[in-house]
């Protein structure tokens, strides 16, 4: 190759350079409703009124949640791994993108030969036998990426790594949730304690009641033995509430990265958590305010890379190298004779594969294609646990007035009751009826209320958890590092 020639194509390499193979990418586009069918007494959010962004679980007002919340993103070990992951996905984006750049290397030797003074056709004037080879040389190859393989390649990576980024921030949100989940659960059973061990003292009071009357024989064993029952049973689903407790306790430690048997959250009989009111918004929006759909659609884009890639198969993959340096069997090699210098350029065009470059491009198709469907199923799985939660926070708190309602009733039941019994006016099977009654009805209304702020957990990570997609990284947001950098 001339130098001529040579000259002229290193000028047509920029221009054979920006073509690129793969298809225009443009994300799915869905008719959206105005509003949610289950919004209930919600009101649709204006752009301010939007969940808040950062720690959304101050909306409930508890201070040991809060700590606990803040301990957990520090002290998790599987949102730390999930982390690391991000870290390799960027490391795997800068690791593709450094074939876009030339490889330069260096490198030296030094060797000292002796042949065989037997060796086949060895002659007089065969020279010494033995000679030393001093050589230093430096090295550069670069691919030119006429057919942009190599940047589809670095595409595919940056927007698997803004996918990493995506799945971190789920990770993030599941994981508080989880926490506040659990934790508004393990209230709900301190709540039930309280109303099973303000149930059982009242017991007793009636044990001792129908003990006075039998005493003063005008009762019989029977009303002892059917309170003592009440007694016995109530104390024992106290038990079982303890064990429920505990078990609670050990999982969120383990939410927050702490040993079980060195976690305790402190038994409180009143519930300080607040129902937050939870805006909406429209649902538009929620194509921005969830990770999850942010994760499938990098995966989508990266998919649509990746049908560029399989295309520039069909085409000739081009290398440049350059290799120049010095050769001497002294240490002369500052020496201009001793130097030595190769240049060339590599074509190679697969002519017959069997089918394998077709092959792959249609996987590629379809692989592209699987990440549509999936990215279609996450964004109408995100829909239907908006309107769940929407759905579920609406109806429970009707449900939980109702259930003061009836409280209310089955309280002012047993008082009665006991009072007509207390005065000989109704058996004791009347009392038993009634207490059962109250006591049910309690514990319904305190399960009630912990469904309800499980619901408006569930609705905050169901609408993003206050996170918008303004907070991914951009692809060459991801890139850690500069490659010219020192």
């Amino acid at each position: 190759m001339s130098r001529l020639s040579l000259g002229r194509m290193f000028v047509l390499l920029p221009l054979l350079a920006g073509c690129d193979l793969a298809p225009h990418y443009a994300p799915p586009t869905y008719v959206l409703p105005a509003s949610y069918a289950g919004s209930g007494p919600f009101g649709i959010a204006h752009p301010a009124d939007t969940l808040p962004r950062g720690p959304w679980w101050t909306m409930f007002g508890d201070p040991l949640l809060n700590q606990l919340e803040t301990q957990a993103a520090a002290g998790n070990p599987d949102l730390a791994a999930i982390a690391e992951q991000y870290t390799q996905a960027r490391d795997l984006a800068a690791e593709a993108r450094a074939n876009l750049f030339p490889q330069i290397g260096v490198d030296g030797s030094t060797t000292d030969n002796k042949q065989s003074d037997h060796r086949l056709y060895r002659t007089t004037s065969s020279g010494p036998n033995e000679a030393s080879s001093n050589e230093i040389q430096g090295t550069a190859s670069w691919e030119p990426d006429f057919w942009s393989r190599i940047r589809n390649q670095t595409r595919v990576q940056k927007r698997l790594a803004q996918s990493s980024a995506a799945n971190l921030a789920n990770a993030r949100l599941s994981l508080q949730a989880e926490l506040a989940d659990d934790y508004v659960a393990l209230r709900g059973l301190d709540s039930q304690d309280a109303v099973y061990r303000q149930s059982i003292g009242f017991y007793r009071q009636t044990v001792d009641i129908t003990k006075l009357r039998l005493a003063g024989k005008i009762a019989s064993g029977l009303d002892v033995s059917r309170a003592q029952t009440q007694l016995f049973s109530t104390v024992a689903l106290e038990t079982g509430i303890a064990a429920q407790r505990a078990v609670l306790q050990h999982a969120i430690a383990v939410l927050v990265g702490v040993t079980p048997s060195a976690f305790v959250i402190p038994v409180e009989s009143e519930a300080r958590l607040a129902v937050p009111l939870i805006p909406p918004s429209v649902p538009s929006v929620l194509l921005q305010r969830r990770p999850d759909i942010a994760v499938a659609e990098r995966q989508m884009a990266a998919g649509n890379a990746g049908i560029g890639i399989a295309r520039a198969a069909f085409y000739p993959d081009i290398n440049i190298s350059l290799l120049g340096g010095f050769q001497d069997t002294g240490f002369n090699l500052a020496s201009l004779p001793n130097s030595l210098w190769t240049i060339g350029a590599q074509a190679m065009l697969p002519l017959f594969e069997g089918g394998l470059r077709r092959a792959e491009l249609q996987r590629s198709w379809s692989q592209y294609a699987q990440t549509r469907d999936n990215y279609r199923s996450v964004v109408l799985s995100a829909f239907q646990e908006v309107e769940d939660g929407l759905t579920l926070t609406s109806q429970l708190q009707a449900e939980a007035l109702q259930q003061t309602q009836a409280v209310s009733s089955a309280e002012k039941a047993q008082a009665i009751t006991l009072q007509l019994y207390t005065g000989g006016l109704t058996n004791y099977l009347d009392a038993v009826v009634a207490q059962v009654a109250a006591l049910t009805a309690r514990i319904a209304l305190v399960q009630v209320q912990t469904q309800h702020l499980q619901a408006s957990v569930a609705l905050i990570r169901a609408l993003g958890g206050g996170w918008t997609s303004a907070e991914l990284p951009t692809e060459n947001g991801v890139l850690p590092f500069n490659p010219v950098a020192l």
